[in-house]
């Protein structure tokens, strides 16, 4: 056990070094690396058997990690590594077989400004109430973002703020506010359980790592009616789709009040995608959507579908379509024409802002 401990250890340092984002351990493969959204096979370590998998799994879980994956079939926790950085982590079973990824959090909570965000972005955590929505696939920064939006508040307001996260990725070092981070199964047995229970210790602010669920969801839009300040992610892929989705979930005699709750609680919603930079990394495209009264109008109306048009005419307050964050990432020279299209919904669109 010793000796598969060291090969996972330097493993992880690898994936740090060569700053990678996630890290693979498959049976039949290298351990594999992706960075810059390409996968890297460590050619040079031994090839993942079945037992070295396994025996790979069993060094990143506790006991009691073990005994819940072996109900369940799949997990996900946190494992620190040396204090040098942590990693979020699934072990799943495959074919009958056991594969893990892991994904890096960085030690340090970048900024709005080094994770090359609209500053615009700011103006959400000066908010008293409402509801803001990190959205886009996963692994393009949904996390990060929201991490930097707490930091920010962090240091700038004396608020009490509770987080609900599966498992905890950044760990808040607290300065001015009192920030509680409750982790799925450890603290707490469900989203829509401790964010009941987060209503009642007082809070400010609350962070909801995601909406899962129908009951999460309905207890997140009435923290945000009754004075809170709510954060929480969606896949979804922009802020009409998101809209449509919330709504969506709950049933048909439900769904007029709900459209009346969101339609008076949101804020915005935060749409993002990480796109392969030119000469290395990867830099964020942006769709904002902020909820002044001619999107919640919309809202109210059943016509979100007209949604994407005040995003586009409303560029002097911030609002900008992914669309155009693309288009001037092409013309900035940060991305490539081709990256742009694979990651844009409209790539005709696409084509006619790089023509003005």
């Amino acid at each position: 056990m010793e000796n598969i401990r060291q090969d996972l250890e330097r493993t992880l340092a690898l994936a740090l070094e060569e700053g990678a984002s996630d890290l693979h351990l498959s049976v039949g493969r290298y351990p594999t690396l992706r960075i810059d959204g390409v996968l890297v096979p460590l050619s040079k370590e031994e090839m993942v058997t079945p037992e070295r998998s396994e025996q790979f799994a069993n060094a990143l879980l506790t006991i009691d990690q073990q005994q819940r994956f072996l109900q369940e079939k799949d997990i996900d926790f946190s494992y620190d590594f040396k204090g040098k950085a942590r990693f979020r982590v699934n072990i799943f079973r495959q074919r009958g077989f056991i594969g893990s990824a892991l994904r890096l959090i960085p030690s340090r909570i970048r900024t709005i400004e080094e994770l090359k965000l609209p500053k615009i972005l700011r103006g959400f955590t000066k908010r008293m109430q409402g509801f803001l929505l990190v959205v886009g696939p996963a692994g393009h920064g949904k996390s990060t973002t929201l991490a930097a939006l707490i930091n920010e508040l962090n240091h700038s307001r004396d608020n009490n703020v509770i987080t609900i996260e599966d498992p905890i990725e950044y760990i808040f070092v607290q300065d001015r506010c009192i920030i509680s981070q409750r982790e799925l199964y450890h603290d707490t047995i469900s989203f829509s359980r401790g964010l009941r229970a987060a209503l009642r210790e007082d809070p400010d602010v609350i962070m909801v790592g995601e909406m899962r669920d129908l009951d999460t969801t309905a207890t997140a839009l009435t923290a945000a009616e009754t004075g809170h300040l709510v954060f929480t992610t969606l896949h979804t892929n922009n802020a009409a789709q998101t809209i449509d989705r919330i709504i969506d979930s709950f049933p048909a005699g439900q769904q007029g009040q709900v459209r009346s709750q969101l339609a008076a609680t949101i804020l915005g919603i935060v749409s993002e995608r990480l796109v392969p930079r030119v000469g290395g990394g990867r830099v964020p495209a942006v769709e904002i959507m902020i909820a002044n009264s001619a999107v919640r109008n919309l809202i109210r109306e059943k016509k979100t579908h007209e949604i994407d048009l005040v995003i586009e005419t409303s560029a002097d307050i911030g609002m900008i379509k992914l669309n155009r964050s693309l288009a001037n990432l092409v013309k900035q020279g940060e991305i490539t024409l081709e990256n742009a299209e694979i990651y844009s919904t409209n790539q005709e669109e696409l084509r006619m802002l790089l023509q003005k």
